[in-house]
């Protein structure tokens, strides 16, 4: 299984980026595992509707840029569907089992995803009403992916 994460934004902060290492070395056991983080698009100090609107879009562009044709997308959005861990691990399964290899998850910048990225998702996922930063999103998804394969394969994890 491949598993891509798109996300706008780069991890400045070394605590996440060790985050990250280490759930990316776990799931190597699992999938190939390729993450790719897309520029912010500069916003103005007193940004407008159609300035953050702007921004959305170009952002937006960039993400779509880079999703492939048979992709199977899932972007991450406040109003998407609330999984389980082990609903997670289920939809997983069942798209390799329908040999849908390649899973992409996108994390949005601050302002979120245009509208243009949400069509394109084949599902809307939401970990919680709460909004989080994406860098901390980054490392809450890769430990749910890393705990879906768990599940999938029996393997015993904290719970």
């Amino acid at each position: 299984m491949n598993i891509t994460i798109v996300a706008i934004g780069k991890l400045k902060e070394k605590y996440w980026r060790d985050a990250v290492a280490e759930y990316s070395k776990r799931l190597g056991a699992y999938c190939s595992l390729k993450i790719v983080e897309l520029k912010e698009s500069p916003l103005p100090a007193k940004a407008s509707a159609a300035d953050e609107e702007a921004v959305k879009l170009a952002e937006g562009r960039e993400i779509l840029g880079t999703i492939k044709k048979n992709d199977y997308v899932i972007s991450l959005e406040i109003k998407g569907r609330e999984l389980s861990s082990e609903a997670l691990a289920g939809k997983i399964e069942k798209l390799a089992v329908d040999g849908r290899s390649d899973i992409v998850f996108i994390i949005g910048g601050s302002l979120g995803l245009s509208a243009e990225v949400s069509r394109r998702a084949d599902m809307k996922l939401s970990f919680s009403p709460m909004t989080f930063p994406h860098q901390m999103m980054r490392v809450i998804l890769l430990e749910q992916i890393y705990r879906s394969f768990k599940i999938i394969r029996h393997e015993t994890y904290h719970k």
